[in-house]
This record gives C-alpha cells, structure tokens and sequence, in this order.
C-alpha cells in the first residue's frame, strides 16, 4: 500500500506505467491493491474483470475520481453520478456529440486545423502544446458554438491554471498547486455565468452542447450547468491533444504507414478537385479514411492515454474470492489490457493493419466501456481525421532531438512533448 496517505502516487506518475503495473501483475496477479492519489484502491488487468466492473455489475461501482478532481470539476459533473441523472446528462451529451449535430460544425473545425497548421509553418514547435490549443479550440466551439470567441482567452487562462491541479494532493493552502485551481474553477464558473446570462438575454435556439443543457425542460441549475461544462473540457482536451501528438511521432517513424495514410488522404483531395466539389471536407469524406482510421486505433491501443479508470465500489463486493471494500476505488487497468499478448500480439509493435480484423471483445477499450463509456468519442475522431488529412496533404515534419523517452504524469506523452519542425510541401 506504500507510504502512510501519499501510498504509491509518486512510484506509478514519476516512471513508465507499464512498469508499476506490470511488476505488480508479476508480484500478485492480475487483481491487486494499492493507495494512490488518497486512495486505497483495487486493480484489475483481465478483459473479463474490466467487463464486469464497467458493464455487468456497473451499478456496484460508481464512477469517481481522486478528491481532487472531484472538487475541481465540480460534484454535478457526469462522471460521479448514476442513475437517473446520469442518463439524463448523457443524453443531454450525446445531443450535441453525436454524428447528426457534429456535422454540422465540420467546416468550422477545418478552419481551425488549416489555421492551427499555418500558424507552424517553418517553425519549431512542441507537438503536444500545440495540439493542446487546437483540442482546447475545438472542445470551446462544440460546447459554447460562435459565442466562444468572446471568451476563449478567459477561459483558457483560467482552465490551464485549473489542469495544472488536476493531479495534485487535496491540500486547499495558499501557493499550493490545488489552492491556486480552486481559485481558477471559481473565476471559471463566473465566466460561464456571465455567458448563461448573455444567451438568456439573446433567446436564441443553439444546438451546441451549452445549447442542449440549457433547455428548460431538462431544469438543469447554472452550477450544474459550469460542473459538466468543465468536466467536458477536461474530458476532451488532454486525451485528443495527446493522441494527435503519439499518431505525428508514429507516421514519423513508420514511412510505409506514413504513405498510406497521405495517399488515402490525396485521393479525398483529388476527387473532390475532378468533381468540382467544394474543397472543404464535409463528414461524408470522413468515412472515407479507413487506413487513418486504423491509424487512430492503433494509437489509441500502443499509447493507451488513459492508464485506467477509477470506479468504486458502492458496496462490499465479492469478486473472484476477494472482498472489495465499500468506499474502495476500483481501477480497470486500459494499459495492461492493451498491451497483453493475449489480446494482440506482438503488442509493443506499431501496425494499423492489426485492426482490418476486430479485436476480442472487451480486449480495446480506449473510450471505456458501458453507460459511462466517453459519448464525445466521435468529435474527437473527427477532429483528428481533419487535421491528419490537412497535416497529411500539404506539410511533411521532422522530429528534433531524441525521440526515445517517454514522460508521464498524467498522460503517457512522447519526451518534452515532442518538438518537431513543420514545413509546406514543394
């Protein structure tokens, strides 16, 4: 269980996952315990484990988060609740995310990939951060539509200095690094205020997901409102900026995928120029991108951006001759899942083509599983396939310095975030 309170935080943020976790796996099996972030906590790394937890015994574990990420993204928020809320907040969700809403702001998401990408051009830049400003973007135009742009640089200030706590001990003490996230979330919700306000105002029907909450019908409160507001960002900022920055260093080093990839992508290009089609992408040549698609999942699976999930248990459990404690966090271990032999082989190995066939089932889990599994999974695939395809067709990118490490806490990412230089194609 580690040290007394701070348990074995720092052992699994500080190295290579894989290594805690597979030492552990090694050490006691595929179910063992330990104390992270506050919190004792029991650990499952077999695809029929994470079924039950997440699918067929759902209701005997709750979603949950660390302390401290539960007070900075707000109790009301999706991910710490069941039942009828719950369903209630998902479909709220799934309105503004799914395929019939998300084509509609296809063009304006290119915009933002084809600027994004011009703003690089000749220069060196760190892949990571500057996906990060594109996810952010998009993540404000799907929530907040053309009203963001008022606000972006608000919210934006206010929401990096609220990420850096994320990960942080519950100590609410000036200078520390949650005291100063406190103060960011308050100033957050203020803005988000004044923006429920300004639309009430207006009396203007939206579509986008501010759109769908605010619906007098579902009586959602402002506070509930700000907590999935900020839950959303934090859900659908980091993970995409970091898949887009492992699919960048993977094309990099594999040149076979590579091509593949950018003729897919020329083909799109060239047929819509023979057909005089309008040269914005729309969403049906998204679903012309098979080998990218590939490409996603294949990085999805290799990078594993999220290590686990935490859940906990409602109740004592029995599970496989253990007693899991009521009030114990239940972690499904994506990682070792991913990464087992016995679900893909030769997993360390990077090959897309490994999912022209579809894996066992519960073995690929990169947006979890179940009613709580990610329902903005299909805008991020989206914004992805736009930026690759633009990324693709007109730049070629090297990578700068050595491109071996790997750095974590929280998110697994290429070293120092992988700078590389952009440049147009002659």
């Amino acid at each position: 269980m580690g040290w007394p309170y701070i348990g074995e935080t720092f052992q699994l943020y500080s190295q290579n996952p894989n290594v805690f976790f597979s030492s552990k796996v090694k050490k006691y099996g595929s179910i063992f315990k330990t104390h992270i972030l506050g919190c004792p906590c029991v650990m499952i790394s077999s695809p029929e484990a994470a079924k039950v937890v997440l699918v067929s015994k759902a209701h005997l574990f709750k979603p949950t988060f660390p302390a401290s990420k539960e007070r900075m993204l707000g109790k009301q928020a999706i991910f710490f609740h069941q039942g009828e809320y719950h369903l209630k907040l998902r479909k709220l969700v799934l309105r503004a995310f799914m395929p019939g809403a998300i084509k509609n702001i296809v063009s304006d998401i290119e915009a933002l990939a084809i600027s994004s990408l011009k703003s690089w051009e000749g220069e060196m830049i760190t892949t990571y951060q500057e996906m990060k400003t594109y996810t952010f973007n998009v993540a404000l135009l799907s929530i907040f539509g053309k009203d963001e742009v008022l606000y972006r640089e608000d919210l934006k200030r206010c929401y990096y200095i609220l990420e850096k706590g994320y990960n942080s001990m519950p100590i609410n003490v000036p200078g520390t690094l949650f005291h100063k996230a406190m103060k960011a979330r308050k100033e957050l919700a203020q803005i988000l205020s004044k923006i429920l306000c300004l639309r009430r105002q207006m009396k203007h029907n939206h579509t986008d997901l501010l759109g769908s909450f605010m619906v007098e019908a579902e009586g959602l409160t402002d506070e509930q409102i700000a907590d999935n507001i900020i839950g959303v960002i934090f859900a659908a900022r980091d993970t995409t900026a970091s898949v887009l920055t492992w699919i960048i260093k993977y094309l990099a080093e594999n040149p076979s995928v590579l091509q593949a990839v950018t003729e897919e992508q020329e083909t799109i290009k060239k047929y819509k120029e023979e057909c005089g089609d309008e040269k914005v992408l729309k969403w049906e040549d998204t679903k012309k991108m098979p080998i990218t698609t590939r490409v996603i999942q294949e990085t999805l699976r290799v990078a594993s951006i999220l290590s686990f999930t935490f859940r906990e248990a409602v109740e004592d459990v029995e599970f496989n001759g253990y007693v899991i404690p009521k009030g114990w966090k239940v972690l499904p271990l994506f990682r070792n899942i991913h990464h087992s032999p016995e679900n893909f082989s030769d997993p360390e190995k990077f090959d897309p083509s490994r999912f022209e066939v579809p894996p066992k089932p519960n073995s690929f889990m990169p947006f979890g599983n179940g009613t709580h599994s990610c329902p903005g999974n299909e805008l991020a695939k989206l914004e992805i396939l736009v930026l690759v395809h633009h990324l693709t067709t007109k730049y070629r990118w090297s990578m700068i310095g050595p491109q071996n490490g790997i750095q974590y806490g929280p998110f697994a990412l290429p070293q120092n975030g992988l700078p590389i230089k952009l440049s147009l194609k002659i």
